[in-house]
């Protein structure tokens, strides 16, 4: 008995999505009793989770009651990860409400609100809340994504002290920006861009037009945990560096349902080979570079990309939720990381285009979640664009250089293209709807790279952000070649002359094989660094990151943490660190200010051209208002702010010189 090739049925245009046929008929709507009830419960649930201290209990049950009220997708996982799409653009959109309403980011209205919400959708679609039975895939692929994020948490959690996290974090910049909006959003309320004037002595000027998508949703869900109590200090490092692995797990767990729902249905042995293929490809990948440099809008934009790329290769078929996740997935890339908006559109378009005799049959629908779509979706690409300047930024130099990025991608998408147009795949309009997105996809890439050489640059730091929308576009068609895995054949014999378990010996050892080789070639259980191997040297982003010495702890880091720790903001006072080089001190005093809460404040002491000394630190003396104190972390720098103050004994007005002398001789 040989195995073979394919045993699921070949997937349909509008999806693999069950209509629930066997489903019970249309429910009357209740009473007017019962409704002013269940809208009243609304409002007193999250009351009494707010008097009992158990708010972090809400988002959970948001969670599950829109998955009931759902009806696409077979199994529970199929029902969050739409649930979980659906919320995160449509609170996007909702975080413009709960900016210019009076209660902010509280836990109680804003649960409230959903809630209600919720209950009308319930209302209006006759449909109670009913999830389907969890599979035994269900809790493999969430623990695929929890042993991903526990893997790049590691660092972390062996790390003995304040200074020895922080060391970590410093490794990427962009780590003390994204801290600093994910505070300001949580304590003002909401986005900052609706208010400019009230938000600049909160925030550096350059991050009030940045989309904050990312930043209001992890601020939301903060709250929950001590409404009203916003973290400060090391604890609010703490916290972004928890819902920043939060979000790669999101992501990795996204690629493998993405990756699955283009599959169709799989073969159990199939579905176990994509789970391992796709988690190892999301570490052995450039992807861990996302969290370890700090990029989490990036990465919460490349989730919902993946579940977009997914619904418009292989949409569902019940076309109103089609139509709202599409919509609600755009408002959420637009307002995450607006980059990848327009392949995304691209996508979508492409997606009309094909189903336009099925979108025809809903004009209401589909003009509905069209007019509120095309507005809010490319809002902060416009408000960061016409107002901000922020189009320029597209030409940035610096970033890792895409070419090693690309040239490992090549050989891993050639592989992939081929299972695609393997005569088993390509007969599955699936798969031929991917190619177009994978075309897209390609042509986003070469427009980047091409729109930076037109510019006088050489590809770069965005064309850098492209490649990883390409490598999760191709994490997602590993499941072409997961189709092509053999599988234990069905006999038709109904006295087999073999056993069943020696029948299938064969495809196991070939899944296993399989299973092995993409291990290997990830560097997951390799002693090189496998396919993806960082450049210039022989492991992996995520081994090399996982590896970390935590016990060297940099100069700039230990400066910081002392800094910290010892010297707390005072309100009103622009607390700045001025160490031996420029560049240190720059660091220093950026991470500092994120910590404390001051990025605002320090502003005009840390963003400016110059960083050599003691220039730099003549400049702080003169440019920055007073009240303000220095906290000098090296004795050259000492003797440098001496020297001009003595110069100039006018710049003495106002200033506080505070020697940190548990880094004078470090």
């Amino acid at each position: 008995m040989r195995a073979q090739a394919t045993l699921e049925t070949p997937g349909v245009p509008e999806g693999t999505d069950s209509r629930d046929r066997g489903a019970a008929p249309v429910r009357p709507r209740p009473r007017a009793g019962v409704l002013l009830a269940v809208f009243l419960a609304c409002w007193l649930v999250p009351v009494a989770a707010n008097a009992v201290h158990t708010p972090w209990l809400l988002p959970p049950l948001i969670l599950l009651g829109t998955a009931g009220l759902l009806r696409s997708g077979r199994s529970l996982l199929d029902r969050l990860a739409l649930a979980l799409a659906l919320l995160a653009g449509l609170t996007c959109a909702a975080g413009l409400i709960f900016t210019v309403w009076r209660w902010g980011l509280h836990p109680v209205p804003v649960t409230g609100l959903t809630l209600t919400v919720l209950a009308l959708a319930s209302v209006l679609s006759r449909r109670a809340p009913r999830l389907p039975r969890p599979r035994w895939s269900d809790l493999v692929s969430l623990t695929a994504a929890a042993v991903a994020a526990g893997y790049l948490a590691t660092p972390y959690l062996r790390a003995d002290g304040f200074d020895q996290r922080l060391n970590l974090a410093m490794i990427g910049e962009d780590n003390s920006r994204h801290p600093a909006l994910f505070d300001a959003i949580g304590r003002l309320g909401g986005y900052l861009f609706v208010d400019p004037e009230a938000s600049r002595g909160h925030i550096f000027s350059g991050l009030i037009h940045y989309p904050q998508g990312w930043h209001l949703l992890t601020a939301l869900l903060d709250g929950f945990q001590a409404p009203g109590e916003p973290p400060s200090g090391p604890a609010l490092m703490n916290h972004y560096l928890f819902w920043s692995l939060a979000t790669f797990a999101m992501l990795v767990l996204t690629l493998i349902w993405a990756a699955h729902h283009l599959a169709g249905p799989l073969h159990p042995l199939r579905r176990m080979v994509l789970i391992v293929a796709v988690t190892a490809l999301a570490l052995g990948t450039e992807l861990p570079r996302l969290f370890v440099a700090g990029y989490p809008s990036e990465t919460f934009g490349l989730s919902l990309t993946a579940i977009l790329v997914a619904l418009v290769a292989r949409p569902l078929r019940r076309l109103r939720e089609q139509l709202l996740l599409i919509g609600a997935l755009l408002i959420g890339i637009g307002f995450s990381y607006y980059l990848f908006l327009l392949p995304a559109g691209a996508m979508t378009l492409c997606w009309l285009i094909a189903d336009r005799r099925r979108l025809r049959l809903r004009p209401r629908t589909v003009a509905l979640v069209a007019v509120p779509t095309a507005v809010l979706a490319p809002l902060t690409a416009v408000i960061g664009v016409v107002v901000a300047g922020q189009g320029e930024a597209l030409a940035a130099p610096g970033g890792v250089p895409p070419a090693a990025t690309f040239l490992t991608v090549l050989g891993f998408g050639a592989l992939v293209v081929a299972a695609v147009l393997a005569r088993t795949n390509l007969g599955d309009p699936t798969w031929r709807r991917y190619l177009v997105v994978l075309a897209v996809t390609l042509l986003f890439c070469a427009g980047m790279a091409a729109a930076n050489l037109v510019n006088g640059t050489q590809p770069a730091y965005y064309v850098g952000k492209t490649a990883h929308l390409l490598i999760v576009v191709f994490i997602t068609g590993t499941a072409a070649l997961a189709r092509l895995v053999p599988v234990p054949a069905q006999s038709p014999d109904p006295e087999p002359r073999r056993r069943p378990t020696t029948a299938a010996l064969p495809a196991v050892a070939s899944a296993v094989l399989v299973t092995f080789a993409v291990l290997a070639g990830t560097g997951m259980v390799s002693l090189t660094g496998g396919y993806f191997h960082r450049n210039g040297s022989n492991t992996t982003w995520a081994g090399s990151w996982a590896h970390h010495d935590r016990e060297a702890v940099s100069r700039t880091a230990f400066v910081t943490a002392v800094a910290a720790q010892a010297y707390p903001a005072i309100p009103g006072t622009v607390t700045l660190v001025v160490d031996q080089k420029g560049t240190q001190s720059y660091r220093e005093s950026i991470f500092l200010s994120a910590i404390q809460s001051t990025s605002g404040q320090t502003e005009s002491g840390i963003y400016f051209p110059t960083f050599q000394e003691p220039a730099r630190t003549a400049q702080i003396l003169r440019r920055v208002p007073r009240p303000l104190r220095l906290l000098v972390a090296d004795r050259s720098a000492q003797q440098a702010i001496d020297e001009i103050l003595g110069a100039d004994p006018s710049l003495r007005s106002g200033l506080t010189v505070v020697p940190l002398q548990a880094t004078m001789t470090r």
